[in-house]
């Protein structure tokens, strides 16, 4: 029979329901040392099961220290987790560690340190056994400036959407409007000049071949036009900025006179594919 009085000891420093910690005691004969061994064993174990689930939601966040900044993505299954204090935290260690190590892969990445206890990898799973959910550290960035340049970040719907922007020019406040621009428009190149041809001539031809097909031919004449178009469609200083009316980014760049450096954003989720559930399905599985 395990010592009632040291499971609240065993709760506060592993996390786990009190049944996991009286079961830990028990087969471990009331060594709280051997009880943390036993839970983490076990808490593998259970995140391991899950590690086959789909991670599509989850968080960004950005860490900035001195001429570093850090985005990073956390993952999870559902849109409920996201607003768990313990994935917030968690998101929020990992930008920290990332953005003072300058990790040059993941690998990297995950083999720091978190609070000199765990590696982010360890935390990640005890992440997973803990909440119940697959949770996984899918990617970061790091982005360097100068001492003459300034940062500019942005997190929307609470980190569903992050940004860096690097300005020369301008203020802070320019800089975070910038950031703020990357997310509700996200371009893919900072100005026109930027766009491969090669990009340009492929969005060509899938157009000119839609617009034959819609029975309207483009002509020769329109075809710089549309060129010039896809180029706009795709950089930054092209775009309508988003607080104000009728002005491009370059203008509003050019009128505070400031440029951008680089951009960095993240779309949590981008590219990984949802699983589709079929809730019928699954209650005639069990029912059967």
């Amino acid at each position: 029979m395990a010592n009632i009085k040291l499971i609240p000891i065993l709760r506060d420093r592993t996390g786990a329901g009190m049944m996991d910690c009286k079961k830990a005691l028990d087969a471990c004969n009331d060594d709280v040392e051997k009880a943390c061994d036993w839970l983490r064993e076990n808490g593998i174990a259970k995140a391991a099961k899950k590690s086959g689930r789909i991670a599509a939601e989850g968080l960004s966040f950005v860490a900035v220290n001195g001429n570093d900044a850090a985005i990073v993505e956390l993952n999870c299954e559902t849109d409920f987790v996201c607003a768990n204090v313990e994935f917030k935290d968690l998101l929020k260690k990992i930008a920290n560690a990332v953005v003072l190590a300058k990790p040059s892969t993941l690998d990297d990445a995950n083999a720091l340190s978190l609070d000199g206890s765990q590696t982010i990898a360890d935390a990640v799973v005890a992440a997973t056994a803990k909440i119940g959910e697959k949770i996984s550290f899918r990617r970061f960035a790091i982005v360097s400036k100068n001492d003459d340049e300034l940062f500019g970040t942005y997190l929307h719907a609470g980190g569903k959407k992050g940004s860096i922007v690097v300005v020369k020019g301008g203020n802070e406040e320019v800089a975070s409007n910038i950031a703020m621009q990357l997310v509700a428009t996200v371009p893919t190149y900072v100005r026109k000049s930027d766009v491969p041809a090669e990009y340009v001539e492929k969005e060509l031809k899938i157009r000119i071949e839609a617009a034959v097909a819609q029975g309207r031919p483009l002509n020769e004449k329109a075809y710089a036009g549309l060129r010039n178009k896809i180029a706009e469609e795709v950089s930054l200083e092209s775009q309508e900025f988003i607080l104000e009316d009728k002005v491009t980014v370059g203008a509003y760049l050019a009128r505070v006179h400031a440029e951008v450096v680089s951009m960095t954003y993240y779309i949590v989720g981008e590219g990984i594919e949802k699983r589709q559930e079929d809730f019928a399905a699954e209650v005639m599985s069990q029912i059967k």
